[in-house]
């Protein structure tokens, strides 16, 4: 018995969790650039293993407008149909992770927005230190790729692309 509790406290000491990592998003176009922030989305990093997975809340963005919200909500994201967004994937490097320091390594993995699944691989900045591991990213998505219909009347008005940045940081447990 103390054998099965002393393994199961070994793997959850392994599992780092951010409940409250911050996900924006930025788009340039020539009639209105569009930001939006989410700071409750869900983070776990497994150690060692390097498996990576992120869960995000798509109405839990929120926007400098209320009417750009409810336009991304229900025209863009139908947020109702597709609640959320996930990645999964495996940290390239991930014994990195035992070593106090910052590096980049990549990230490969599939992202599941908008009901539909996508390779994925990104560049990654890691900081780890005794009490914690922050992780920062930047990537682009293309809106088209996860069948993300933009009504013809305001196509020419929104970006193509979509610059994504993820910030997490995960308390050490040991």
């Amino acid at each position: 018995m103390a054998i099965v509790l002393a393994q199961s406290s070994a793997k959850a000491q392994s599992r780092l969790i951010d409940r409250s990592g911050t996900v924006s998003f930025y788009s340039s176009a020539p009639m209105e650039d569009i930001e939006a922030t989410n700071n409750s989305a869900l983070g776990i990093v497994e150690i060692p293993s390097g498996k990576a997975a992120v869960s995000i809340l798509i109405k839990g963005f929120k926007f400098e407008k209320a009417l750009m919200q409810e336009h991304f909500n229900e025209n863009y994201m139908e947020s109702d149909k597709y609640p959320k967004a996930t990645f999964s994937g495996q940290i390239a490097d991930p014994s990195m992770l035992a070593k106090l320091g910052s590096f980049q390594t990549e990230i490969q993995g599939q992202m599941t927005l908008h009901g539909v699944t996508k390779d994925l691989t990104m560049l990654c900045q890691f900081n780890v230190s005794e009490k914690e591991i922050t992780v920062k990213s930047t990537f682009n998505l293309v809106v088209a790729d996860y069948d993300i219909e933009i009504p013809k009347l305001v196509r020419n008005n929104i970006a193509k692309e979509v610059e994504v940045t993820a910030n997490f940081k995960f308390q050490r447990n040991d």
